[in-house]
């Protein structure tokens, strides 16, 4: 349950550390957490895009499988911003600001780079075996 509550917060770091990043580059992935109820709220939207992730992620990367292949896996990134951007459009702690191929942009950027912290992060975490 720890380990869980863990990924989660550090899921919500990654989510603020990719917000920075996509704003020193120009893009519109906006990030609010001035204090605590907003941090309350951005674990909430970081819950709904892992729940979103979990569950139609799924079922999208299942049916474009062929394109997937064809791709040799790259189009799972075109997944993956869409789910961010169905997750930021619930603005609950994040939002993508822009329209059209902007806001896909930045989805898209924001979460190469949200994958990338969090892996990095993510070795820092204790393992769940029993030595």
């Amino acid at each position: 349950m720890t380990k869980l509550l863990l990924r989660w917060v550090l899921l919500a770091v990654s989510v603020i550390g990719a917000s920075f990043v996509s704003q020193a580059l120009g893009l519109g992935f906006d990030v609010r957490v001035h204090d605590t109820s907003e941090f309350l709220k951005l674990l909430l939207g970081v819950a709904v895009l892992s729940l979103l992730n979990a569950t139609l992620g799924k079922i999208i990367k299942f049916l474009t499988l062929p394109l997937s292949c064809l791709t040799l896996g790259l189009f799972s990134l075109v997944v993956n911003a869409v789910i961010l951007m169905i997750a930021a459009s619930f603005k609950l702690g994040f939002e993508i600001t822009g329209s059209g191929f902007q806001a896909f942009e930045a989805a898209f950027v924001a979460s190469l780079l949200i994958a990338f912290i969090n892996g990095v992060l993510g070795m820092f975490l204790p393992d769940d075996k029993d030595d």
